[in-house]
């Protein structure tokens, strides 16, 4: 084999090597892509969850205070309604 060729074999495997060099980059870019993008939704997420985690809070301290409130109303009927009871009644006197 000349030097010439030697020069040339070289020359390709050079080539060949670069080109390998150039798609693992691209691959490992891509995949550094792929990792920010998973990153971002997963961020997206937990913000989506902490607002929600927050609503539910506010809604189940909503419900509480009408579930309160309904019990109130509930016995001031019942209040209402014995005194109607007791204004009806005949009198035993």
């Amino acid at each position: 084999m000349s030097e010439t060729d030697s020069i040339e074999t070289a020359s390709r495997r050079l080539a060949l090597a670069l080109d390998a060099l150039e798609v693992a980059a691209e691959r490992r870019q891509e995949t550094d892509r792929s990792e920010e993008a998973l990153a971002a939704q997963i961020h997206t997420l937990g913000a989506d969850r902490a607002r929600l985690a927050s609503e539910l809070d506010q809604a189940s301290a909503r419900s509480r205070g009408l579930e309160a409130a309904s019990r109130e109303v509930a016995q001031r009927i019942d209040q209402a309604i014995e005194t109607v009871r007791a204004m009806l009644a005949p009198d035993d006197e």
